[in-house]
Parts: structure tokens; sequence; C-alpha cells
């Protein structure tokens, strides 16, 4: 008989294969999508028919060897132009680990489509030209990463094989990246001189860069360590349905359904009911139709709690020792994916786990310029791609956690009421780990000092 401990110890045990979601991001041409096909192909994650469509495609423009790119680049735009627009998702899996990759695209106008791609992903990939070194898009893309809170960046220097697999090259690249992405607050940076076209340092080691002693791209995303155990957080259960049979069998059971989102829910525990702040107990947890004592993220059971409360859907039960604080003035940074602008006095919809409120854009303090991490002050509106702070009041309170703390319950969108059409993803809290930057003045014509 296991303890409840050994049972939620052993949901993250390391002796499992675990997943791994990754996104990639570069400038345009810097071989995100060659990187990811040398990727695919080289573990052996490529179908044979996928291998023969792209060799055909290759053929067609008179390429003597496959063009790994297509394999990721599946729009018929994307092929024409040789470049990726949408962010292009991939599984597969080694011995070792599985994983979920994000190919995002390169242009300035898709940085939301990152913005999509990285946030849920547990490392990101930035991949530079070592013929151009660090440059705009690859500080936006750096500062992208930490905005979300990737915890683990690569830099990935391509083209080595351009610049004549030279040590110092790559090592100033490196360094200037790492001492930028390091002010940001990214944890964790790992720099890897690659060639994607030839394949050095990619799945194999190379054999032009005996310099470098650090692991291939592959393997460091195998070995890379990488936390799901979402336990050690406070426990947060939003509710997405209630159970009413009603039926001769189950006259009076009322259930809450729904997934939790982080920590662990025992039987006994006492919880509390957000927004109304009620408290019970919870009687019982019912996990695919069985009773069982103990659940934890990202488990989805249904709750059973010892007194009758007016419970619906959008509600969050947590532990009355640790609750979130709830609010109506949500302080955030959001990221506009939207092409219609986003203005001050803009009525939205707030869509926050299970919960979805009304609400008005009250203040938009400032507007994040990416290139040098400047604000620039009361912008007074969003337009696409454009990433700031806000300030939304909600006609209801909200159990909001901090992104930093929670990636699932700090995070949310905003939508707009008359067509369902997603305008904004929002990150509760502090924008950044390290908040270096300050404020720039602007004058009466809008230019930046």
């Amino acid at each position: 008989m296991t303890s409840t401990t050994e049972q939620v110890a052993g949901f993250s045990d390391p002796s499992v294969t675990t997943l791994l979601r990754f996104a990639t991001a570069g400038s345009v041409d810097d071989g995100k999508s060659t990187l990811v096909g040398r990727l695919l192909h080289d573990s052996k994650s490529v179908l044979t028919d996928q291998l023969e469509a792209v060799e055909a495609v290759s053929a067609q423009r008179g390429q003597d060897a496959p063009d790994l790119a297509l394999l990721t680049d599946g729009l018929r735009a994307e092929r024409e132009q040789g470049i990726t627009i949408d962010v292009a998702y991939r599984y597969f899996a080694t011995a070792r680990r599985r994983f979920i990759l994000a190919d995002t695209p390169g242009h300035v106008q898709y940085t939301r489509n990152m913005v999509t791609g990285a946030s849920t992903a547990d490392l990101a990939v930035v991949l530079v030209d070592a013929r151009n070194g660090v440059i705009e898009q690859t500080r936006r893309h750096a500062a992208v990463a930490a905005l979300l809170r990737v915890p683990h960046v690569v830099l990935a220097v391509n083209k080595m094989d351009l610049v004549g697999y030279e040590e110092k090259v790559f090592a100033a690249i490196a360094e200037e990246f790492t001492a930028y992405a390091s002010d940001l607050g990214v944890p964790e940076i790992t720099a890897i001189p690659i060639s994607a076209l030839a394949g050095d340092n990619v799945v194999e080691p190379s054999a032009h860069m005996d310099w470098y002693g650090g692991p291939t791209v592959l393997e460091h995303l195998e070995t890379v360590p990488v936390s799901h155990d979402l336990t050690a957080c406070p426990a947060r259960f939003p509710v997405q349905y209630v159970i009413r049979p009603q039926t001769a069998e189950h006259p009076d059971y009322r259930g809450y359904a729904g997934q939790i989102a982080s920590g662990v829910l025992r039987v006994g525990e006492a919880v509390t009911v957000l927004p109304s702040g009620r408290t019970s107990v919870i009687e019982g947890i019912d996990a695919l139709g069985e009773g069982v004592d103990i659940a934890w993220a990202p488990q989805s059971v249904t709750l059973r709690l010892a007194d009758d409360i007016d419970i619906s859907r959008g509600d969050l039960i947590a532990p009355s020792s640790n609750p979130p604080a709830t609010t109506q003035d949500v302080v955030a940074t959001v990221c506009h994916v939207a092409d219609q602008p986003l203005a001050v006095g803009a009525r939205v919809l707030l869509k926050h786990t299970t919960r979805t409120v009304k609400a008005i854009v009250k203040e938009i303090p400032s507007r994040l310029t990416l290139d040098d991490l400047s604000q620039h002050p009361d912008p007074g509106q969003l337009v696409a791609n454009d990433i700031g702070r806000v300030v939304v009041r909600t006609a209801e309170p909200l159990a909001l956690d901090a992104y930093a703390d929670s990636r699932r319950t700090g995070s949310f969108l905003l939508i707009d009421p008359a067509d369902g059409t997603t305008l904004a993803a929002g990150m509760a809290g502090e924008s950044f780990a390290s908040q270096a930057r300050t404020t720039v003045q602007a004058d009466e014509e809008g230019w930046d000092f």
C-alpha cells in the first residue's frame, strides 16, 4: 500500500518518460524550420511518405538535397515564400523523452504568433545567424521568452559553416546574448554552435568544432531538467461543470467537476470557494468513477463538499489555508493579438480559467518597446503585436494569481464581446523577473528619448 506522499511523488517520477514543450524563434532566414526539420530527420521521426513529398518538392525547385525546412512549413504561402508564417506544431519522441515543438515565425508582424507558441513552452530555442550576430529581432524574441517566464532558453548560433566554424565568432555572440537575457531575468541560458543545414551539433556532434565540448541540441533537449510537478504550488480547482444526476440511484449527489490547475487536494481538507468566500470541507473526490483520498494537478476529478453551497462554472475552489486574493482591478502585461486596436475605455470580456466576466480597459499606462525594453508612456491604445501594461476593471471579482507564481492561473484572455475575437493574451503582475528598465519620456510629437 503506497502512501499519499508516494502517490504524488510518483506522478513526477524522473524514471518515467517525460514531456518537453519547446518553441523555436529567430529572425527571418536564421534557419528555424531547417533546424526543426534536421531534428525530425536525424532523430528518425519523419515518416517515409513525408520525406518523399519533401524530396519531390525540392527536386521540382532544382535542389540536389531535400529542403528539410519543408517538413514544418506546411502552408502553401510558406513554401512559396520560403518563410514561416503560422505556428507549426510537431510531435516526436526519442527513447529518453517525448516532445511537442512549436516552430514560430521570425517576422516582426508575427510577434503575436511567437507568444502563442511560447506561452506553454518549457524551453525556447532562439536562433542567431552567425554572420549577423545578435540583432533587434533576437532581442525581441529573448524579451518575449522572458516575459512569458520560459524557464530555459537555448541560444543556437546557426550557420557556423559560413563563418569557418570560428570559436571567437560564437563566443562573442554567446557573451552578448547571455548578458542581455540575464538582464531580463531568464534563469538559464545555454549556447550551442550549430549548422542546421549540415547537421553540425544538432543531433550528432560536429567534427568541425572540436573546441566545443557541450551537448548537441537534441542531447540538451533530452536532458534539460523540466519540472511538471505542479503539486508544489498551492491548490487551485476551477469549476467547469456542476454534476447533479437526480436519479433514483443518486438522488442527492452534487459534484463539482474540473481539472486541478495546480497543487494537491485531499479528502477532509478545508476549502474556500471564490469569489463568494464561503468555506466547506472536501467530503469526497471522484476520479474515473471511483472515490479517492487524494488528487493532484493536472488530474480531472469531481469534488464533493460537506455543505450545500451555491457553486457554478467559473468559481474557484482553493485551500482555506492559502487562497488567492480576489480583485476587480487587474494590473497586467498583455500581448495584443487582434488586428483591431485595444483602446482605453474598450468594453471587453475577460476569460480566466473557466470564468468569463465583463470588463472595461481603464488604463494603458505604457507600451513596451522590445528593441531596447523601454516603456513608452500613455500610448492610448495597443495595436497588433504590441505588448503593453494595462489596468482592467472587471464587473465581478476574480481569484487571480500572479503570472510569476502560476502560468496557469495567472494568465487570461481579453475577448471582443461582439464577435468573440481574442483581442489580447494577459499575464497578471510584474512584466519581467528583473525590472531594470525605466520608462522613457515622450515629447509632444510622441518621439521616444
